[in-house]
């Protein structure tokens, strides 16, 4: 336990900070967090729930269980107000997860820099299974069965399987038949699924099918999400989880409650309030969704568009806020300034100016010539420049983005002049 380091990214953006504040022109592509200003009718509802100090349920409140509820309802998947679980932030409802639920964790190679840390936390050990080409956040079917068997020959226990839809760092989102095929895998194999579904209302395209695994293997998934990432309340750490139906399913919440109760007891009061108006999506949090899902999808095309004109490939973004390129095609020239992996590209870019997190701090191939840009940290530095970008029809021409965007495009031209 005592080798256990800071997590890369939340260690990232304190150096960063640390850095600007030094002056140092850094444009940070490192970190993913929603930098939008708050959302008045949100403050509201946090001034009014700051009478609320006791402590209440540890699963919470049955108004804030059942507006979660409403809202996995409303998406195409049944759920009663019981099979909810709120906590401070989808994070500790992933660890407790993991305490209750034995064996080890399947994850998409590369991912959330979290997943693996947290298995190891509590004794599991995360394998890591390739992404399939046309999108991150799942592993390959293929290579799935080949590392579930190489696992067992190993004498490992591969029993739950994580998703990510949309995908943190690729920005993309699994097609519902490739959603399938991973179901009838995880049902043949015994596997639990973790839906992380916190980019769910990220979705650039309000067309783009979405297929959670809930609708198609209810009796095995566990989905988590929260309001961290749709709508910027990263700092206020409200996050859900729904859990299966039936004795298994409740077997499993009931261990999450008992964790939660000696850990972090309850959501706070205040963002219980919070919770149950926002998981309740009246009209002006439906058009909030709207109008972020719009300026993410908008800023994160841009930057595709700025990497793949630098010579990298790179999976076009549909969801949340993030671009993944490669740079194996250059590979050659970038070898005459010294990158030949992760760790010297990052660095090659903070030289230009340019703050990335690394692919191998995400479980990349360390060899890989990838990293993850974090686009929604390009809105501005005050609130007023954020709301501006928020109404924007066309946000990458409002002048103090278009800025940051040029210095980017800049950079990428010379990474490889």
């Amino acid at each position: 336990m005592n080798d256990m380091r800071m997590s890369p990214n939340l260690a990232l953006n304190q150096l960063v900070a640390q850095r600007q504040a030094a002056g140092e022109p850094l444009i940070h592509l490192g970190f993913g967090e929603s930098r939008l200003p708050p959302f008045a009718p949100l403050m509201e509802r946090l001034a009014a729930g700051a009478k609320r100090n006791a402590y209440g349920p540890v699963a919470g409140t049955p108004g804030v269980r059942a507006a979660v509820a409403g809202y996995f309802s409303r998406r195409g998947v049944p759920t009663g107000a019981d099979q909810i679980v709120v906590a401070p932030g989808s994070k500790p409802l992933l660890m407790a997860l993991g305490h209750v639920v034995p064996g080890d964790v399947l994850l998409p190679r590369p991912a959330w820099n979290t997943y693996a840390p947290q298995a190891r936390l509590v004794g599991k050990h995360p394998i890591a299974v390739a992404i399939p080409e046309e999108c991150g956040g799942v592993p390959d079917p293929r290579s799935l069965r080949e590392s579930i068997t190489a696992a067992r020959v190993l004498g490992r226990d591969p029993r739950i399987m994580v998703l990510t839809l949309p995908d943190n760092p690729t920005g993309t989102l699994a097609p519902p038949a490739l959603i399938r095929e991973l179901c009838a895998i995880a049902q043949e194999e015994g596997l639990l699924i973790v839906s992380d579904e916190i980019y769910r209302d990220v979705v650039h395209d309000p067309a783009t099918e979405f297929l959670s695994p809930a609708e198609v293997a209810p009796e095995i998934t566990v989905t988590a999400t929260g309001l961290s990432k749709s709508l910027a309340l990263g700092g206020w750490r409200i996050g859900a989880a729904r859990f299966p139906q039936g004795p298994w399913g409740e077997w499993i919440r009931s261990g999450v409650v008992s964790v939660a109760s000696e850990i972090w007891s309850t959501l706070a009061q205040p963002m219980q309030e919070v919770a149950e108006y926002a998981f309740g999506e009246p009209e002006e949090i439906r058009d909030r969704l709207r109008a972020s899902a719009r300026l993410h999808g908008a800023v994160a095309r841009e930057v595709h568009r700025i990497a793949v004109g630098a010579g990298a490939t790179c999976r076009p973004p549909t969801g949340a806020f993030y671009v993944y390129p490669d740079f194996e095609p250059v590979r050659g020239e970038l070898a005459k300034y010294g990158v030949s992996d992760s760790p010297t590209l990052a660095r090659r870019m903070l030289d230009l100016g340019i703050v990335v997190l690394a692919g191998h701090l995400l479980g990349d191939e360390g060899e890989a010539l990838r990293f993850k840009c974090a686009t929604s940290m390009l809105y501005g530095d005050t609130v007023e420049e954020q709301q501006l970008a928020l109404d924007a029809a066309d946000p990458v021409a409002l002048p103090h983005i278009r800025l940051l965007l040029d210095r980017i495009e800049d950079g990428f031209q010379r990474l490889v002049p």
